[in-house]
C-alpha cells in the first residue's frame, strides 16, 4: 500500500488546505487535480462547484474512485440547508460502493433505536482474523472516506468493522439519528450485532473522545486508540477563562446573537457550528456550544477505563492539540497501560490525524495493537 508523503501547501487558507491535504493523504485523489482545484477556490461555494466538476470529469474518464472522493469533498462544504447536500451525499454513496465493489466490503444495517446504524465489514484475505477492530470517525467525517485505514488493518490480519454512530454520516443522513456523547450505547449495539466479545476500538479525530468514553463502560473493548484525544475542550484555556465561558453561556439570547455575528465573520466557525447543529438536530448556535461543552473531563469518565490505551497526536495539531492529549494521559489513572505517541514535523506527521504521513501512523498503531495482544495472551 503506497500513500502520499508530506503535508502540501495547496491553499493559503489553512482550513481549506487541511481538507485538501486530508483528501490527498487518504490516497484516492490525484495531486494535480487538487492543485488545479486549489487555484480556483476562494469560498466554500467555489469548493463545492470545483470538486463537483472534478468528480464529473473523473467519472467521465472512468476514474470512479477519484470521482467518489471528489464528491465527498464537494459534499463536505455544501450547506446543510441546501437540498443539494443530500443529493451529493447519495451520489457519493452510490459512486463509492460501485467504485470499491471489488474490495470485499460487506455492508450491514445494525438495528438501533427503531432504525439502523450503517456498518461495513472487511475480513483479512486468505487467513483467519487475528482479532476484531472497530473503527469510526469524528465530527464531520464519513466512514467511507477512511476506507484506506480499514483496508490497512484488514491486510494486517484483522477483521475490521467500520461504522457511523448517531449524528454521523449515514446514521444522520439516511436514518435521522441525532448525536449523543454516550458512545457506549451504539458501540454496545454494534458488538451485539456482530457477536463480538473482544475488540480493539479506534476512534479517529473527535472519535478519540467517544472511544475513551465507550471503553469506560464497555468491557468487551480490550484495547482503545484515541486518534486524537479531546478530554475536555475547555482544558485548553486557563481556569479563569473556563469560569468566564461557563458564566457567559448562561446568557442564551446574547450568546446566540454573538455567535451568529461571529459565524458571518468567520466561515470556518460557521461550518463548525452548523455541523454541530445538524448533528444534534437543533437550530440555535447555543445548541452547538452545549454539544461541545458536553465533551468534558467529567463525562468522559477516564477513571473508569481499565483497558490498554494508546493516545495518538501530532505536535502541530491545531484541532486537538497535544495539551489535551497530556491531560487525558494523566487522567487515565486505572488503565492497564497508557501509551502516548506524538508525531513530529520531521516525520511529516505533525498535523491532525497525521495527514501527511498516514502510513507511519497506521503502522505504529498496528504495532501497538499487536504488542498489547501478545502481552495480554502471555498473562493468561
Amino acid at each position: 500500500m503506497n500513500l502520499p508523503l508530506g503535508y502540501q501547501p495547496f491553499h493559503k487558507e489553512k482550513f481549506f488546505n487541511y481538507q485538501m491535504n486530508r483528501l490527498h493523504a487518504l490516497g484516492y485523489a490525484r495531486q494535480a487535480d487538487i492543485e488545479q482545484a486549489a487555484s480556483k477556490i476562494k469560498t466554500r461555494a467555489d469548493y463545492v462547484q470545483v470538486f463537483s466538476q472534478l468528480a464529473a470529469e473523473a467519472n467521465g474518464n472512468g476514474r470512479y474512485k477519484n470521482a467518489a472522493f471528489y464528491l465527498r469533498a464537494a459534499e463536505f462544504f455544501t450547506e446543510h440547508s441546501s437540498p443539494q447536500r443530500k443529493a451529493i451525499y447519495q451520489e457519493f454513496h452510490e459512486t463509492f460502493y460501485e467504485a470499491f465493489a471489488d474490495e470485499g466490503i460487506t455492508r450491514h444495517e445494525v438495528p438501533y433505536e427503531g432504525s439502523f446504524l450503517p456498518a461495513m465489514e472487511l475480513q483479512p484475505a486468505n487467513q483467519p482474523a487475528q482479532g476484531t477492530i472497530l473503527l469510526f470517525g469524528g465530527f464531520d467525517s464519513l466512514i467511507e472516506e477512511f476506507f484506506v485505514i480499514w483496508k490497512f488493518f484488514a491486510q494486517a490480519g484483522y477483521r475490521v468493522i467500520a461504522f457511523e454512530g448517531p449524528g454521523q454520516g449515514g446514521a444522520r443522513q439516511l436514518y435521522g439519528h441525532a448525536f449523543g456523547h454516550d458512545y457506549e450505547k451504539p458501540i454496545g449495539e454494534i458488538l451485539d450485532y456482530f457477536s463480538v466479545e473482544a475488540a480493539t476500538l479506534i476512534g479517529i479525530s473527535m472519535g478519540g473522545y467517544w472511544a475513551i468514553r465507550a471503553a469506560a463502560f464497555e468491557d468487551r473493548i480490550k484495547q482503545v486508540v484515541a486518534w486524537s484525544p479531546v478530554y475536555d475542550w475547555l482544558e485548553q484555556v486557563p481556569s479563569f477563562v473556563q469560569t468566564l465561558v461557563r458564566q457567559m453561556v448562561k446568557g442564551e439570547r446574547f450568546m446566540n446573537a454573538t455567535i451568529r455575528l461571529r459565524m458571518r465573520l468567520f466561515p470556518i466557525l460557521d461550518h463548525a457550528v452548523n455541523q454541530a447543529m445538524y448533528m444534534v438536530k437543533k437550530d440555535q448556535p447555543m445548541d452547538a456550544v452545549r454539544w461541545l461543552m458536553g465533551m468534558n473531563r467529567h463525562h468522559i469518565s477516564s477513571d473508569k477505563v481499565t483497558q490498554d490505551v494508546l493516545l495518538v497526536g501530532g505536535e502541530n495539531d491545531t484541532f486537538q492539540p497535544v495539551k489535551l492529549l497530556r491531560k487525558q494521559e494523566k487522567a487515565l489513572t486505572n488503565a492497564r497501560s497508557v501509551t502516548a505517541k506524538i508525531f513530529t514535523k520531521a516525520q511529516h506527521a505533525d498535523m491532525h490525524c497525521q495527514m501527511g504521513n498516514l502510513m507511519l501512523a497506521m503502522t505504529e498503531i498496528e504495532s501497538w495493537i499487536r504488542q498489547r495482544q501478545i502481552q495480554t495472551h502471555a498473562k493468561i
